[in-house]
């Protein structure tokens, strides 16, 4: 009996020494390195930094100067967890945003302690500060704590900045688009990239002419002018 049961356990002890020995084998044959991407392509669907892809964007004036308040106060309601833009309006997780255009950066108009990361941005808030600021609070100011990701539709920061520019007791003016770069014509290009003619009646210098070479009668050929 006990010669029977050394014989099973020796087998099932070899058995359990080439499984383990397999599984190490094949897992050497049949290695394969992580993808550097994860994920199947798809076609005709543009990556996140691939060229093509989206247009970068234009200054926060551009979209202003069509921005909308009433779509700006729907993209708001994002807000209104931490944030009020009414006068006279308490402080809530976040501060009071009635007036914030022409504000310092920070500084607690109503008494909001705010973080030491955003309280030494300095500065005030103009159209540029509040468009990088709803766009990456982060970004703006590292460290602040404000927990929103931010807006990445630029239309939607400028209309939002209209919704709070309007809550204040002297909204100013949003600003005209500012002026396109217009891209040179196209002879201009060919006529920048080719070198200066010579101008009319000016003499021809000599090119690829040895420095030893002498001019007749004296004077080194290379410094004297061609005639045509």
């Amino acid at each position: 009996m006990d010669n029977r049961f050394n014989t099973i356990a020796g087998w099932t002890l070899f058995a359990g020494i080439v499984a383990l020995g397999g599984s190490i084998v094949a897992g050497e044959t049949f290695h394969s390195e992580r993808p550097e991407h994860m994920g199947y392509p798809i076609e005709g669907v543009v990556q996140e930094g691939e060229a093509g892809g989206a247009e970068a964007e234009k200054p926060i004036e551009f979209y202003l100067a069509s921005a909308d308040p009433v779509a700006g106060e729907q993209v708001f309601k994002k807000c209104t967890a931490c944030h009020n833009a009414d006068k006279g309006g308490a402080n809530a997780l976040g501060p009071n945003l009635w007036g914030v255009l022409g504000e310092p950066i920070g500084k607690g108009a109503g008494g909001f302690a705010f973080s030491p990361a955003l309280s030494g941005v300095g500065g005030n808030w103009n159209w540029d500060s509040l468009g990088k600021w709803l766009h990456s609070p982060k970004k703006f100011a590292p460290g602040t704590k404000m927990t929103f990701a931010g807006l990445s539709n630029p239309q939607d920061r400028a209309n939002v900045i209209a919704f709070l520019n309007a809550h204040s007791d002297g909204p100013l003016p949003l600003p005209a688009a500012p002026a396109e770069a217009a891209a040179p014509p196209a002879g201009d290009k060919a006529a920048a990239g080719a070198p200066p003619s010579a101008t009319p009646g000016s003499p021809q210098v000599a090119k690829d002419v040895p420095a030893d070479a002498k001019k007749p009668g004296g004077g080194d050929a290379a410094n004297q002018p061609v005639k045509p």
